[in-house]
């Protein structure tokens, strides 16, 4: 009985020992149950960085999004639409009670930055760059503004899914034209599509400027695509394949002659975040489709 008591002394001692070390130095060696919570309350004003938060797992912690923000779908039901970031105020930006605000450095209207900086809330803006590296940058700078350093895994799988686009012996040249309602835009040089494009294997239509510019029956012409690009919700919007052909300068050129008309979810062709290898590889195979 007395050694029982004795073992029992030592194993008392050295426990209360390992405690009172592991209090100097920071460590804990008992394991928790319990899965520790983020007390974040998450504003994303970018698709591609909301795509980011919840493929890391924060989901949850999203109270608003911009309008760009459509995937995953499930934060319809969760998070509130704060609008476009061109046209913001930061009044609904304040009834969510956020705790942090991720914004990128494009599209976002300078007095609604003035405001958030003002506010006090923390924020971060992200340089956003339309590449694979520039993706991969921003995947690891979001990852470290919401405390998660589980990122790799995100950027493992772009390279993943780029090495699945297939070559294409004569690249298509491929003209991006944004429709919404009776504006019809097409996408020059240093753009996301242009940058998507070259990624799928094509060639962007035009290069000779940048950003994007009016549609014109001139412009379309001189271009002479291959293939017209929309996407899905701007080719129905514009009538469909019957839409597109009637627009200004379709019919005289190789695209509209040929019927090559092709369509993809917006928000996965432009957010140019961890779904990028995706978007890649789906534009290539609908490019092989219409070049064959």
């Amino acid at each position: 009985m007395k050694k029982i008591i004795l073992a029992v002394s030592v194993l008392a001692a050295v426990y209360s020992c390992k405690k009172e070390q592991n209090a100097k130095t920071g460590t804990n060696t008992e394991i928790s149950s319990e899965t520790p919570k983020s007390s974040n309350k998450i504003v994303t004003l970018n698709g591609g960085i909301t795509e980011i938060v919840a493929a890391l797992g924060h989901e949850k912690e999203i109270v608003g999004t911009d309008v760009t923000s459509t995937y995953p779908g499930s934060l319809k039901a969760t998070a509130k639409d704060l609008g476009h970031v061109r046209s913001m105020t930061i009044e609904p930006i304040m009834a969510v009670s956020p705790t942090l605000i991720l914004a990128s450095d494009k599209d976002i209207n300078p007095e609604l930055m003035g405001k958030i900086k003002s506010s006090g809330i923390k924020t971060e803006v992200f340089k956003q760059e339309f590449t694979v590296d520039g993706t991969k940058k921003l995947i690891a700078d979001v990852a470290k503004a919401v405390g998660n350093t589980e990122y790799q895994k995100l950027n493992d799988k772009i390279d993943a899914d780029l090495k699945q686009v297939q070559p294409i012996a004569k690249k298509p040249k491929v003209l991006f034209i944004y429709a919404r309602g009776p504006m019809l835009m097409v996408s020059g040089k240093n753009t996301p599509m242009a940058s998507l494009i070259e990624l799928a294997g094509g060639e962007n239509a035009v290069n000779d400027f940048e950003d994007f510019k009016p549609l014109t029956p001139e412009a379309v012409v001189k271009a002479n695509p291959d293939v017209l690009f929309f996407f899905t919700s701007g080719l129905e919007g514009a009538g469909g394949n019957e839409g597109a052909l009637k627009m200004p300068g379709v019919s005289q050129i190789n695209a509209g002659k040929n019927r090559k008309i092709i369509a993809m979810d917006g928000g996965l062709v432009s957010g140019f975040g961890p779904r990028l290898g995706e978007a890649a590889v789906g534009l290539n195979k609908l490019l092989i489709e219409n070049t064959k």
